[in-house]
């Protein structure tokens, strides 16, 4: 049932001294799991992390540590995965905990559909109280299982949370691993996989624990800011779906406007804007339609990027009575 070499659990560390050995506790202790190291990069931390890691080192011997040179988490992945001697590669961080069925049922999942090129599974954010975005964030990963529905939503949001996700290694060497492109290296690299033909989905399970600190990556680097996620989501829209095909956007307030926006830097401009707000007539120089000037697809695709909570409930129900699939007729950007 599983593949025949090992799997690599590829964990980067900065400044991790707290919590690094919590997290190598949950991966060295996983159960019937299949043959598996830990290739773990320093990425030259000034704290006790290096101290940490060659204790465990020592300990066990599946456990190997790389000295990075601190040129961030790109250069430090693709520092480690050269390292990396398995055929499937499960990302882990240095801060978050995982349940000891994780690579055991991830692999199993693996081996069972080779057109996966990557498994995540349902997660749970920590400590609590969660604030109400990350709370909504992990209601809708937990809700995004399928290989469908992660290709349906992957312009939404990364469907799969990456260091929840084992890959395939032949799939991430065909797409040419992590880049640094100036925005999520996580959410580019499931969408160039995507584009290339492979799929992702979950074991509908929790299987990882995922914390939240002021500190996180995703809270405070420039790569991860929302001006940047517009720019990603429009490169790679420009580049597949929207390629040759004519496109509308549903939204006129600020999140629309700014898509279109990206998506007119790279040569592409809606032919419309549909909006419910009767007050929104123009948008970029551009008509706002109603609702109910809705015909039925004719072939264009209906962009639907409106970021208030809810909305993408109330365009399913304007879309879907008309005939809309999603997926073939409307993709969610927001």
């Amino acid at each position: 049932m599983y593949p025949a070499s090992v799997i690599s659990v590829l964990l980067p560390a900065r400044n991790a001294a707290p919590t690094i050995e919590a997290a190598l506790r949950g991966i060295l202790g996983q159960r019937a799991a299949p043959p598996f190291e830990v290739v773990c990069v320093d990425d030259a931390s000034s704290d006790g992390t290096a101290e940490a890691l060659a204790r465990v080192a020592r300990c066990d011997g599946r456990v190997r540590v790389i000295q990075g040179e601190g040129h961030g988490l790109v250069a430090a992945l693709r520092l480690g995965l050269a390292s990396c001697r398995g055929e499937l590669i499960a990302r882990m961080d240095a801060d978050d905990l995982v349940h000891p069925d994780r690579l055991r049922l991830q692999a199993e999942l693996l081996a069972r559909d080779a057109s996966l090129a990557a498994v995540g599974s349902l997660v749970r954010c920590f400590p609590g109280p969660l604030t109400p975005g990350l709370a909504r964030l992990e209601a809708w990963l937990d809700s995004v299982v399928t290989w469908e529905q992660c290709e349906t939503a992957r312009f939404i949001e990364a469907p799969l949370v990456h260091p929840s996700t084992i890959f395939r290694r032949e799939a991430l060497d065909s797409v040419g691993g992590w880049r640094d492109a100036g925005w999520a290296e996580d959410w580019d690299l499931l969408l160039r996989l995507s584009a290339a033909g492979w799929r992702m989905a979950k074991v509908p399970r929790v299987l990882f624990f995922w914390r939240d600190s002021p500190g996180r990556l995703t809270r405070r680097g420039e790569a991860y800011r929302p001006e940047r996620m517009i720019e990603l989501r429009a490169e790679h829209l420009a580049r597949g779906p929207l390629r040759e095909r004519p496109f509308d956007v549903w939204g006129a307030g600020p999140t629309g406007k700014r898509l279109a926006r990206a998506l007119e830097a790279r040569g592409m401009r809606p032919r419309r804007f549909w909006d419910v707000d009767p007050r929104k007539r123009v948008a970029r120089g551009l008509r706002v339609a109603p609702p109910a000037e809705l015909g039925a697809p004719d072939g264009a695709l209906i962009l639907c990027a409106v970021g208030a909570a809810g909305a993408r409930d109330d365009i399913r129900a304007e879309l879907a009575p008309r005939g809309y699939q999603e997926g073939r007729d409307f993709l969610f950007a927001a």
